[in-house]
């Protein structure tokens, strides 16, 4: 008899409807740092606007969205939040991080290759402060409608 718990994400023996679960947080983060191991996959669609960050889809699979964003020097996003939970690591060039949650207001660089959780309740905005584009990747659990 083989455990239920080795049987995650297989089709159920008995026949019974398996709903599966949206990704974790650790999921996500997993999938991105596989993501960002691989520029040779991404790196050539990587885009340049002056005026506006490029947003360019990547894939859609195993119930995770991924894209990634190009940075003009000097733009902000702007203070918002977000519905749901996100991942987002930065590749290249620099960003800076401006969250504010019930308990105050927090600046911060974001540094590359470090994994940064978005969501959970507070609004940020994002600024490339530096002279050239920055380049982010980001991760997204997709929900079944």
């Amino acid at each position: 008899m083989v455990p239920d718990l080795t049987m995650r994400g297989h089709d159920d023996p008995h026949g019974r409807t398996v709903r599966s679960r949206p990704p974790t947080v650790g999921q996500l983060a997993v999938r991105l740092r596989e993501l960002a191991a691989r520029p040779g996959d991404w790196w050539h669609r990587v885009a340049f606007d002056p005026d506006a960050p490029v947003r360019v889809a990547l894939s859609e699979a195993r119930g995770v969205r991924t894209w990634l964003v190009t940075w003009p020097p000097g733009h902000r996003t702007g203070v918002h939040d977000h519905g749901g939970t996100s991942v987002s690591t930065v590749i290249a060039g620099e960003l800076a991080e401006v969250t504010i949650a019930s308990d105050g207001v927090a600046e911060r660089p974001l540094r590359t290759n470090r994994v940064r959780v978005h969501g959970g309740g507070h609004a940020h905005e994002l600024t490339n402060p530096g002279p050239a584009y920055a380049v982010t990747l980001h991760a997204v659990a997709v929900t079944a409608s």
